[in-house]
């Protein structure tokens, strides 16, 4: 199992424009994509507990690669 990161770029409900991404660190023994793919219930979570927020896009790196798997809504 390797250490992944699940980058959500989320932006604030009252104003769209203001964006930022958020960092979800686990481990997954899958391919980058499996990540992207299996990540809408960690983002559900992560909405919920942070209601003024929404996610547009997401995607998930390994933390000793350049590799990314990237997901948009």
């Amino acid at each position: 199992m390797d250490l992944v990161d699940l980058i959500i770029t989320v932006c604030a409900l009252a104003a769209p424009a203001q964006c930022e991404e958020q960092n979800l660190r686990f481990q997954w023994s899958g391919s980058l994509r499996q990540c992207a793919m299996a990540a809408p219930p960690y983002i559900a979570q992560w909405i919920g507990e942070h209601p003024k927020w929404s996610a547009v896009r997401w995607r998930c790196e390994y933390l000793h690669a350049r590799d990314k798997a990237e997901t948009n809504l």
